[in-house]
């Protein structure tokens, strides 16, 4: 029987956990390490795709005349790469074997992807954490992951959310009407203008049959439940 393979996202944000003050929490690394452990344990091939928000976001560069979008760009894609080497060496410091596959080449600290040595490394039990992107501007860490989920053949793109377990009809931090939506259409995700992700990214998943699953943090370990979370269906 073949194994189950996802991609997790993860936002730069969610590595910094509830303090703002610090860019990294050593309580929210041990909790995804151990969610993705016992994933491990069920025959799961993880990859992972992680954002530099707690790092650096391309927008705090808008204010400052003569930067390029271009090259904001790029400085978030750095940041990506910093936020990849943090997360692999942690996952070896607690026994777990870990890889960074950079689209940007920069062999004196991780290597260059190359789609063989992904495989490889997912069908031995490895995490592989893709790094800088897609190794072009203009393109989100959402369009990242969803272009991953593909090349590597994963069964779900899994978005993990700070603070929230699913998609609502509205903000539930501000309307205690919102309702979660357990299931829709990525078409309706795109025609509602729904802020689950970019709307190219989404757009990109529905063409090509990926399905995608948003959840809570903590609920990484159940991500093949129907119970948790929220999915978006391409068809």
């Amino acid at each position: 029987m073949k194994n189950k393979r996802i991609l997790l996202k993860l936002s730069g944000e969610a590595l910094a956990g509830k303090t703002a003050e610090q860019k990294y929490s050593e309580e929210m690394f041990e909790d995804i390490a151990d969610q993705i452990k016992k994933l491990q344990k069920k025959k799961v091939e993880i990859g992972i795709v992680v954002g530099g928000g707690n790092l650096f976001r391309g927008r705090d560069l808008s204010g400052l005349p003569g930067v390029k979008r271009m090259t904001a760009d790029y400085i978030g894609m750095l940041g990506t790469v910093q936020n990849s080497l943090v997360l692999r060496d942690y996952f070896e410091s607690v026994g777990m074997e870990a890889r960074v596959s950079s689209a940007i080449g920069m062999r004196r600290v991780c290597a260059e992807m190359m789609q063989a040595e992904v495989e490889e490394h997912l069908s031995s039990g490895r995490i592989v954490i893709f790094a800088a992107g897609l190794g072009a501007a203009y393109f989100s860490t959402d369009s990242n992951a969803v272009q991953r989920s593909l090349e590597i053949g994963a069964d779900m793109l899994v978005m993990a959310k700070n603070g929230v377990d699913g998609i609502y009809t509205a903000d539930p931090k501000t309307d205690k009407n919102a309702k979660k939506i357990d299931r829709l259409k990525a078409i309706e995700v795109l025609q509602k203008n729904l802020k689950v992700a970019d709307a190219s990214a989404v757009a990109l998943a529905k063409e090509h049959g990926l399905t995608i699953k948003v959840c809570a943090m903590d609920a990484i370990t159940e991500v093949f439940s129907d119970k948790v979370g929220s999915v978006i269906e391409p068809n």
